[in-house]
């Protein structure tokens, strides 16, 4: 049998999933809603985030920015992939 260096699993023992959303209304009327979501580990360290910003103008489009981050060997969090979709209100 060989050794495995893989500290995923010890990693995430103890590890815990929390949500925070914030929303607000800006000077512009936008309704923006930001929802966090983030493992972190028994120590406090952020290890992952799913961030997701929506943001709603009174004309009626949307924007969705999403961004996933883990945390790097240098032990800050980076952004692994993001997606951004714009839906504009139809001018009828």
């Amino acid at each position: 049998m060989s050794d495995n260096n893989d500290t995923t699993d010890d990693a995430l023992d103890g590890a815990e999933v929390v949500e925070v959303v914030t929303t607000g209304v800006d000077e512009a009327g936008d309704v923006i809603v930001d929802d966090l979501i983030a493992v972190v580990d028994g120590d406090g360290n952020v290890l992952a985030t799913d961030e997701t910003v929506a943001v709603a103008t009174p004309e009626g489009d949307i924007l969705v920015d999403e961004t996933i981050s883990v945390m790097g060997e240098d032990g800050e969090l980076h952004a692994v992939e993001e997606d951004v979709a714009i839906l504009e209100a139809d001018g009828e």
